[in-house]
């Protein structure tokens, strides 16, 4: 019998725009979902190498008191104005090996598995030949602006952190599909399906 084919697509787009939505509806369809900034906040970032080395370059103020990485401070250390683009470099170039890694892991464990991975920086990082499939969640710059501040993240660093990504725009001609979530949730849904069956079509 022949090794079977998984599918795995790589979900992308805007800070905001609903990336964790899509995947919830993919994964309420059967398909495995894996965040990456999850993964990297829940088994990167808590390892006594990557904790050693923020202490190190960043000091005492990105932990909590019960030791724990405050990422609030980390990411206004990381995106200041004066960081530039060094100090996100820095952090990507310490913790995406092991981010790969957990996903090199994941598939593996799992080979017939159909996966959906939120990934932020799928283009920015040119992470295409991970995935099988690339999907674009998008909306417009305004409600992506919006809904950043209902998490709690202040309209001038949102800005600042959408700047350092791909533009949007961008990362939709690079998609194999976008779905463009400003409507009902009911219409996101539909869109999903759509998005099953053209995932269906490749596996």
């Amino acid at each position: 019998m022949g090794i079977l084919h998984f599918m795995i697509a790589g979900i992308t787009g805007g800070m905001g725009c609903g990336k964790s939505t899509v995947a919830g509806l993919l994964e309420q369809r059967g398909y495995r979902r894996m965040d990456s900034d999850a993964v990297i906040r829940e088994r990167v970032h808590t390892t006594p190498q990557v904790q050693a080395a923020l202490r190190t370059r960043y000091g005492d103020e990105i932990f909590r008191r019960d030791g724990g990485l405050d990422r609030a401070a980390l990411a206004a250390r990381i995106f200041a104005d004066e960081a530039g683009d060094a100090e996100r470099r820095w952090l990507e170039e310490l913790t995406h090996p092991m981010l790969f890694a957990l996903w090199r892991e994941a598939f593996a464990a799992d080979p017939a598995a159909r996966w959906a991975v939120e990934v932020p920086l799928l283009f920015e990082k040119e992470l295409e030949n991970w995935f099988d499939f690339t999907v674009c969640v998008a909306c417009a710059p305004e409600q992506q602006l919006a809904r950043l501040e209902q998490r709690g993240i202040p309209r001038v660093l949102a800005g600042r952190r959408i700047s350092q990504q791909l533009p949007l725009t961008r990362k939709i001609e690079l998609s194999d599909l976008v779905l463009w979530n400003e409507g009902s949730p009911e219409f996101l849904a539909a869109e999903v399906e759509h998005l099953i069956t053209a995932l269906a079509g490749r596996s």
